[in-house]
């Protein structure tokens, strides 16, 4: 299973719109698809549909109580995705873990060998404590949502730091898959400015791919659907078809035939 980390410590960039909306397009391609909700807020969780009353075992008791990975796994209404929801439990799970020895490997334990799903995508929480230093570990790859704004380039050099620390102490096959550019506005020059700055420094490492500012997107979650689903014919939906494509393109070819 292909593991792939979502992160920002920077709130509202996307992260969670793209978790949600990526784990259904590339389900919508054919990939049996795990979503792992680590956010203590749930978005991603409820999102999907999925209520409080169907998260009987959660992410928070995967982490503290090392319950099997598929006695937390809940089916959606998506084919092919399925998710392993967050409670409200999970935001104490970091004092929790405190004196517990390995306690930045507890994810990754609990994904261990399963082979039940072809890509497994991780949506951190806003910050860089040690539920996201837990995704960092468990994941191959990592995918940095990046908001077009001022302050981009500042948090993304803190979150690269993060990952340099991560990939020497913790987890050396760490990588990066790629920068998605979201909140994109094509009538602000701001916005175009911070893109171009982000490709030159970044080069290929950022997707084609940018994802728009977006009614539709913002409207979805409310009714407990990915855009996908909600209009699949709307510019952010478009945009993240294409993302998909440009994902799978970058996924080794022996993992992608694994």
């Amino acid at each position: 299973m292909i593991r792939i980390a979502i992160a920002n410590q920077k709130g509202g960039v996307g992260k969670t719109t793209t978790a949600i909306n990526i784990a259904t397009a590339m389900a919508a391609t054919g990939w049996k698809t795990l979503l792992i909700d680590l956010d203590p807020q749930g978005n991603a969780s409820t999102g999907l549909g999925v209520g409080t009353a169907q998260r009987d075992l959660s992410s928070y008791d995967l982490l503290v109580d090392q319950a099997p990975l598929d006695q937390c796994i809940v089916p959606t209404s998506i084919p092919g995705l399925d998710l392993v929801p967050a409670t409200v439990d999970l935001s104490g799970a970091e004092v929790e873990l405190v004196g517990v020895e390995g306690r930045a490997a507890r994810l990754r334990d609990g994904l261990g060998g399963h082979r039940g799903h072809d890509i497994c995508f991780i949506d951190c929480p806003p910050s860089l404590g040690l539920l996201t230093l837990n995704a960092l570990t468990a994941a191959d790859t990592l995918m940095v949502p990046l908001q077009c704004e001022f302050f981009a380039l500042e948090g993304l050099s803190q979150l690269l730091q993060t990952v340099e620390q991560v990939q020497q102490r913790f987890n050396p096959e760490l990588g990066i898959i790629g920068i998605v550019l979201t909140m994109f506005d094509r009538r602000n020059r701001l916005t175009d400015q911070v893109a171009e700055d982000v490709r030159e420094i970044l080069g290929k490492l950022v997707f084609d791919a940018v994802i728009p500012r977006n009614v539709r997107l913002s409207e979805a979650p409310s009714h407990g659907l990915p855009a996908l689903i909600y209009d699949h014919s709307c510019a952010g939906s478009r945009a993240y078809m294409a993302l998909a494509r440009e994902l799978i393109a970058r996924i080794p070819k022996e993992r992608v035939a694994a």
